[in-house]
Formats: C-alpha cells, sequence, structure tokens
C-alpha cells in the first residue's frame, strides 16, 4: 500500500515535497481570511491545474477499484500522494493558525486587510498573462465577473439554522469557493452566518458535538470539490481564455470585500458577540502611521506573490 502511494502522482524529491507541502499551509491561511481564496493560491503557486487534475481523478473508475479492493491499482493510478501532502499543509495551517487570524481580523484589521489586498492585486496581473487578448469578447467576460464578485460580497449575513443538513450545505458552497480563485469559502460561510460557528468548531474540537460538527461539515465539502472541480476543469480546457478572463472580473469584484478602510453601518449582537450586517469602503483623509504600515503591507502582500509566481515559473520552465 505505502509503495503504490508513493508510485501514484506527486513530487518524488524531498524539497519539492516540502514546497508543496508549504505551499499547502498558504492555502489554508488564505481560506481563513474571508475575501481571501485558497484557489487564488493555488493559482499563483503554478499548481492549480494539478490540484484539479488530481481531484477529477477521484472518479467512478477509482472508488470501484477501491471497493472491488485492488487498492494497488487503484492508488497508482490516482494523484494520492500529491493530495495527501498537498491538504496536509492546508489542515495543519487551518489548525494551526484559525485562532491567530481571528485575532488578527479583530485586532488588527486594517494590516491584515491590508496585506491580502496586495496579495489580490498582484494575483490580477498573474492571471492577466493567461489572457491574450483583454479587449472584445474576453472584456465582457471580466466585466461579467467582476459584477457577480462585486454583487456576492455585498451581501448581508443572515441567520441560518445550525442543523446537520445546513452544516452539509455550508461545506459544500464554501469549498467550491476555496477552489475558486477571487471567491472566498470563508466570506461565503461569513455570509450564510457560519463563519464563527465552523471556526469555533475547529478551534474547540472536543467540546459539545463539535466533532460531528466538522464531520458533517467536511463530507459536504467533499462531495462539492468532487463535483464543482470537475465543471471548473471542463470550462478551463474547453473555453480557457474566457474562464481566465471571467476569473480576473471576480478578482477585481472582489477587490471591494478587501479594502482595508471600512465603515461600520450597522451591526447586531448574535450569542454575546457583535456581528457586522453592512459596512462602507472609505478612502483616509491624512497619510498616518497606521495608513503608512497598510500601503507597506500591501506592497509586501504584491511582492510575495510576484516572487511566488517567478519561483512557479522558473520551476515550470527547468521541468519542461
Amino acid at each position: 500500500m505505502i509503495k503504490s502511494l508513493m508510485n501514484s502522482y506527486g513530487p518524488r524529491e524531498r524539497k519539492d515535497i516540502v514546497f508543496l507541502y508549504l505551499k499547502g499551509v498558504v492555502m489554508g491561511m488564505a481560506d481563513l481570511i474571508p475575501g481571501v481564496s485558497g484557489g487564488t493560491i493555488a493559482f499563483i503557486t503554478g499548481i492549480y491545474d494539478d490540484l484539479l487534475t488530481a481531484i477529477s481523478k477521484v472518479n467512478g473508475q477509482f472508488l470501484k477499484k477501491l471497493f472491488s479492493k485492488n487498492y494497488k491499482i487503484a492508488l497508482e493510478e490516482s494523484s494520492a500522494k500529491f493530495l495527501i501532502i498537498l491538504l496536509s499543509g492546508v489542515a495543519t495551517s487551518i489548525i494551526a493558525f484559525a485562532r491567530l487570524m481571528h485575532y488578527m481580523m479583530e485586532h488588527h484589521a486594517v494590516p491584515t486587510w491590508a496585506l491580502f489586498f496586495g496579495l489580490i492585486l498582484a494575483s490580477i496581473t498573474v492571471l492577466a498573462k493567461n489572457v491574450k487578448k483583454i479587449f472584445g469578447k474576453n472584456l465582457i467576460w471580466i466585466i461579467l465577473g467582476g459584477i457577480f464578485a462585486y454583487i456576492v460580497v455585498s451581501l448581508v449575513p443572515v441567520e441560518t439554522p445550525e442543523n446537520y443538513g445546513f452544516i452539509f450545505f455550508c461545506g459544500f458552497i464554501a469549498i467550491m469557493a476555496m477552489i475558486l480563485p477571487g471567491l472566498s469559502g470563508s466570506f461565503l460561510l461569513l455570509i450564510l452566518g457560519k463563519y464563527q460557528f465552523i471556526t469555533g468548531a475547529i478551534k474547540s474540537p472536543f467540546s459539545d458535538n463539535n466533532l460531528i460538527i466538522m464531520a458533517v461539515f467536511t463530507c459536504g465539502a467533499v462531495l462539492g470539490l468532487l463535483l464543482f472541480s470537475r465543471i471548473l476543469k471542463y470550462f478551463l480546457t474547453n473555453f480557457h481564455e474566457a474562464t481566465m478572463a471571467f476569473l480576473i472580473g471576480v478578482l477585481i469584484g472582489s477587490l471591494k470585500k478587501v479594502w482595508p478602510w471600512k465603515q461600520v453601518l450597522e451591526t447586531r449582537i448574535v450569542r454575546g458577540k457583535v456581528k457586522v450586517l453592512t459596512e462602507a469602503n472609505f478612502i483616509p483623509q491624512s497619510f498616518d502611521q497606521t495608513v503608512a504600515i497598510a500601503a507597506g503591507l500591501t506592497v509586501v502582500g504584491f511582492t510575495f506573490v510576484y516572487f511566488l509566481e517567478k519561483m512557479a515559473g522558473s520551476k515550470n520552465e527547468q521541468e519542461a
């Protein structure tokens, strides 16, 4: 079994294994931030196509071989090693940084948003390299993507039930956004009123029935991942430029959510905690220390993506 797993698709050199794991860690950190997508990180680090391909290999033939106890063949024909390494990084990050991200968002919101604003800005330039002609039909897809994302990130969080059926649905919806560059699964959880509920279960897995909640959410996420990855891969294969143009628009539209300076317009007390319902972006009128730090972190975020993309490009050239 171990030998079959090692023979499946995935990195073989120790250095490449560590790099893939670290990419998973960064994806996990991004997925914790409402407004930032792990799919964006996967794209700019050069593993997005591999991720979709790996997920698509978990199909009927794979399951048939598993149920027929042809474990060795099933594993060798899959991308099990790639997925295990990457998802281990994602899981490590979510477990390790959920509390930290909660703290940063509550006590240092402006610099945190500024860092991710830079990440998204740079991601737009990375995706734009995959579109040969911006104007014409592709421009229409960019506009449509922008409108779509702007509407989604402008939605107001709602009160929703906490039954297992709805938790399953939340996992199904959130994972689709997590692998779509530009849309954040965490933000959709926020819209569905379940961001704090799910992250609270992750932070305290052994309290109440949090393990069951996490299991139900994971089942929904797995189903959503298997279905949506196939749809996305189909469009990227058959309508590559149009799909990339739409995703660029989604990233542009999502900038509304990650703009650092926000004015709270309406709040509500939910279980003793203040929940923001509506807010408006504003431009700071003076250049003080906070603005300087935020501007610096925006540059850091942009530069970080730039170097990640350069590293991924160099690695791809070496493999070619």
